[in-house]
């Protein structure tokens, strides 16, 4: 689906969400598939994404909800009994997908649940959570197709018709003993391609290698890449087969770590939602903020070192690098998420105002209360409550800066044909230096001169 459509999908959908037809919002979401689905709530504010989820049909929902940010996910989980998260864990047919819900609930409710999931079911469930998620065994399912290595190919041909139908991506057949010890694998188009009357310990691939359980999903991701695998056996610690890897589960293990690596270079966390609630923002950047303060304190005490001769001005120098420093970092965060809500074609102008509000507000709460502690710390050092004034309004005047740059550059530049995942933080840095440093000396001027 291209960004055009993507943007074209949120406008109606916002539109009828606006004039409240309920009629409309159900005829678009029966014509989109379930990514389309999780993509506009992701890329819509918290009060609309409440007016949508009734119009989900029941069967949608499991699947939207794991395509779903995992922000979105969780705290649509918490509105749902223990029962109801048992039927639509029912309508997931693969127990990758169904762990994935689990793994998502707090420890009671994942018991709760447990509980009431049907008793064959649960134990195939619990096969899946008995390893870690961020394992090979964590990311397998348990769809496979096993064959014995003394049977012709008739006879593998018959079953799968008896069978009627294949798991998804299946590529190969799993050969293993009369104890599931695996020993090789049966390509399809082998299968196809060889005479019937061959038995499939002819043909089979034995050097096809199969993946302990334990096996960390980093690891399991490159090895995909660089054999361009499909699929994958899961043994346990005594090589027994107890499941398989697909690509559609590794491609899912590579976003997500990608997702990490951008988010956490500016201290988001990896689910980090578009249109969080502003005060859990606020909380969590609040955090990396206070960490960016000290170190930019720890540079204003090295040039304090050298206050003798910096004579009248030497507060002035000293605080000189907390404004431009502060800024910096806020602006830096807005940048990532707004960079990567482009990427994801989640950010359009159906919901700019939005996400320029929420951004604005939480540097508002950010700027006020760091501004605050800055201007105190300044007070008790410098004795000098005009300085405080001075740094206090700078830094509120820079966070402000930062979350207008944060915004806005990512979204002209690529209006522009730059590339804002390799220009934005730059831009970003210059301008938060340029203003904050303006600011802050501007208003010494008027307030101390």
């Amino acid at each position: 689906m291209s960004e055009t459509i993507t943007e074209q999908l949120r406008q109606e959908i916002v539109t009828a969400l606006d004039n409240f037809d309920n009629d409309q919002i159900a005829r678009i979401l029966d014509a989109i598939n379930i990514a389309q689905h999780a993509d506009l709530l992701d890329s819509i504010p918290h009060h609309q994404r409440q007016l949508i989820w009734p119009h989900v049909l029941h069967q949608n929902i499991g699947p939207v909800l794991l395509e779903a940010n995992d922000e979105v996910r969780d705290n649509k989980l918490e509105e749902f009994s223990s029962r109801q998260i048992a039927e639509i864990i029912e309508t997931l047919p693969d127990v990758d997908d169904q762990a994935d819900i689990i793994l998502s609930l707090p420890a009671e409710k994942l018991v709760s649940v447990l509980h009431i999931i049907d008793g064959q079911k649960k134990a195939r469930l619990e096969a899946v959570l008995s390893y870690s998620e961020d394992t090979a065994g964590g990311l397998m399912n348990l769809d496979q197709i096993t064959i014995r290595a003394d049977v012709t190919l008739d006879v593998v041909l018959r079953y799968l018709r008896i069978r009627g139908e294949m798991p998804t991506h299946t590529d190969q057949l799993f050969v293993t003993d009369r104890y599931d010890k695996y020993q090789g694998a049966l390509f399809l188009h082998d299968l196809l391609t060889n005479d019937t009357d061959s038995q499939v310990q002819q043909i089979m691939h034995i050097e096809v290698e199969a993946f302990d359980a334990q096996m960390p999903d980093s690891e399991v991701a490159r090895k995909f890449e660089d054999n361009d695998l499909i699929s994958a056996p899961i043994i346990d610690n005594v090589g027994r087969l107890i499941g398989r890897i697909t690509v559609d589960d590794v491609v899912d293990v590579i976003r997500e770590e990608g997702d990490q690596t951008v988010m956490n270079m500016a201290g988001l966390a990896e689910d980090e939602d578009l249109f969080s609630p502003v005060l859990v923002s606020s909380r969590r950047r609040a955090i990396w903020l206070g960490v960016n303060l000290l170190t930019a304190f720890l540079a204003a005490a090295v040039i304090g070192f050298f206050e003798k001769t910096l004579d009248q001005v030497v507060a002035l120098a000293i605080l000189l690098t907390i404004v431009p420093s502060m800024g910096g970092i806020a602006g830096l965060q807005t940048l990532t998420l707004v960079i990567r809500g482009l990427a994801l074609g989640q950010l359009g102008s159906s919901n700019f105002r939005s996400l320029l509000i929420k951004e604005l507000s939480v540097s508002l709460i950010n700027g006020f209360i760091w501004a605050l502690a800055v201007a105190l710390f300044s007070l008790v050092w410098f004795r000098d409550y005009r300085i405080s004034i001075v740094i206090g309004l700078a830094l509120m005047v820079n966070l402000l800066v930062g979350a207008l740059s944060g915004v806005y550059i990512p979204i002209l530049m690529k209006k522009a044909g730059i590339d804002p995942a390799l220009a934005g933080g730059v831009a970003l840095t210059t301008l938060t230096d340029v203003i904050g440093v303006s600011a802050f000396l501007g208003l010494a001027t008027l307030v101390l001169l």
